[in-house]
């Protein structure tokens, strides 16, 4: 998952309205869906839950961070992007076309137009 930093608040402001029955604490979850935002893997987050004495399934804490649905503030990079590749074809030559949008409002945010292409390239793309 990626960083928390564009998320606003703290552990106090994550709204668990979502939840039916309380099996495990609620400064539990909240620490949980925290802590997997903050780049956590599901795993790990799960491990840190049995050192409270607390066994939850991966799936589960997956769950309360998609449900606490919690969303940038306003101005501030967005959570998720969907990026492309395309090649395109000049006479004998190919160049890749690389582009993120943001998927809620199709702002484009990023383009690039290379003569070659690898997995370094890439990570400098993002």
């Amino acid at each position: 998952m990626p960083e928390n930093d564009c998320l606003s608040g703290n552990i106090d402001q994550i709204d668990l309205e979502f939840v039916e029955r309380e099996a495990t604490p609620r400064f539990l979850m909240k620490l949980s869906i925290q802590l997997h935002l903050a780049g956590q893997s599901l795993s790990n987050t799960v491990s840190i839950l049995e050192i409270f004495g607390v066994e939850r399934a991966r799936s589960t804490v997956h769950n309360w961070v998609h449900k606490a649905d919690l969303q940038p503030e306003s101005g501030q990079s967005p959570g998720h992007v969907a990026v492309d590749e395309t090649v395109i074809q000049l006479n004998d030559e190919q160049y890749w076309l690389y582009a993120a949008v943001d998927p809620e409002t199709n702002e484009l945010l990023h383009t690039r137009l290379d003569a070659t292409t690898n997995k370094r390239l890439l990570t400098h793309f993002f």
